[in-house]
């Protein structure tokens, strides 16, 4: 078992303004490759903190990776700490220099004076040459541990990671391959798949969660040597309809990889979501092929303009039921001439919900060529949110339909 640990420096983290998604790609990738968590520490802009973080890594684990605070700045403050976490000079590092100043020319830009900060490493060093920006990174071997300084930036962190961590971890361990299969789901409370999953941890099976909404990730971490075919058949018989991908795509891009495989088109009529539902599907490349096109039909008058609903259903049954739902996916499908047909309507919140229709209540509907399929949401999130998980699963009753 060899254990590593996470230093993610930034005042930006301490605050709250930015997430530490930098810890959550490298745990990930260490753990598929067999390594064991240690701990994830998260430093603000204090020399002390930083310093006092890696003396103490590196006598718990024989891996740390230090993110951040390479920088030009005077709150970057990462290799001054090291230097005085491991009694080593800094000083300034000529090939770094020389890279900095690289990087600017290849810009047609001189190096601003203050960007010299970033070519002064400590003592023995390794450098690790930043291609993607212009901190340089680099290695120490400390007392039988080895660190790694990268640069806090995650396009520029990851390329790192991936170019001289993990090439440099293979040479010093092997370690039995760990195999990890992610079941992504969308509409199951996190409690609930943990509840269906019990009993599915054996020896050499591990179960664990992501809750990232709109999608719960259930992933089975397999031990070398482990038959993953009976273990991933009892997984989606577990989740069941739940599950939309197995260590594939996101829920449009499976949408839409069926929509193709099938010949088919969607088209979308948009109240509360105003767009989103077509925004999510055209992220995905080549959807020009099967997205028709999509309507916003906030106002009452742009759903009987766009389509087609009647005057009578409006008053009678409310802009937000189910029968408005149905309209407006069939409407949309007989008018663009696509195949199926996405529509939703609902109150998002913070506002604007009655006792008959309290805030969340949503409608969403799918119409195809064989009928027309409703759901009734009843959402607890913020306005945020319940658009997001509107979008979710308006999407995801296509995608039953496309099974």
């Amino acid at each position: 078992m060899v254990r590593f640990e996470i230093i993610s420096q930034g005042e930006e983290l301490v605050s709250g303004t930015t997430s530490d998604t930098n810890a959550t790609f490298m745990c990930a990738a260490f753990k598929e490759r067999g390594f064991t968590p240690g701990r994830i520490t998260v430093v603000g802009d204090e020399l002390a903190g930083i310093r006092d973080a890696l003396a103490e890594a590196v006598r718990r684990v024989p891996v740390v990776v230090c993110t951040g605070g390479l920088g030009p700045t005077s709150d970057d403050l990462t290799t001054e700490a090291a230097g005085l976490a491991f009694g080593l000079a800094i000083a300034e590092h000529p090939v770094a220099l020389a890279q900095v100043k690289a990087r600017y020319a290849s810009r047609n830009r001189p190096m601003p004076p203050a960007n010299q900060k970033q070519a002064i490493l400590p003592a023995g060093a390794t450098l690790l040459e930043n291609h993607w920006g212009t901190a340089p990174g680099y290695r120490l071997d400390v007392s039988g541990t080895v660190v790694y300084f990268l640069p806090g930036v995650p396009s520029e962190m990851r390329r790192m990671f991936d170019t001289y961590v993990l090439p440099d971890l293979a040479l010093r361990y092997t370690l039995p391959p760990r195999r990890t299969i992610v079941f992504r789901c969308v509409g199951l409370p996190e409690s609930e798949a943990a509840q269906r999953m019990d009993g599915v941890e054996r020896p050499g099976v591990t179960v664990g969660y992501r809750a990232s909404l709109p999608e719960i990730h259930v992933k089975l971490h397999l031990d070398d040597g482990v038959d993953a075919a009976p273990v991933v058949a009892e997984t989606r018989a577990r989740l069941g309809e739940f599950v939309f991908t197995v260590d594939g795509g996101s829920l449009a891009e499976v949408v839409g990889k069926r929509l193709a495989a099938r010949g088919e088109t969607v088209a979308t009529a948009e109240s509360c979501t105003a767009g989103r539902i077509a925004a999510d599907l055209t992220t995905i490349a080549g959807a020009s092929a099967w997205f028709i096109g999509g309507a916003v039909v906030y106002a009452n008058s742009e759903k009987m303009r766009q389509c087609g609903v009647s005057t009578v259903m409006l008053a009678e049954d409310g802009a937000v039921s189910e029968a408005v739902a149905r309209a407006l996916a069939e409407g949309i499908r007989t008018r663009s001439g696509a195949s199926w047909g996405i529509a939703a309507t609902g109150i998002a919140g913070p506002d604007g919900g009655t006792k008959e229709k309290p805030v969340g209540t949503v409608h969403i509907a799918v119409a195809g060529g064989s009928g027309t399929w409703h759901r009734r949401l009843q959402l607890p999130f913020d306005r945020a949110r319940n658009l997001q998980m509107t979008t979710a699963l308006a999407l995801d009753l296509l995608r039953r339909q496309l099974d």
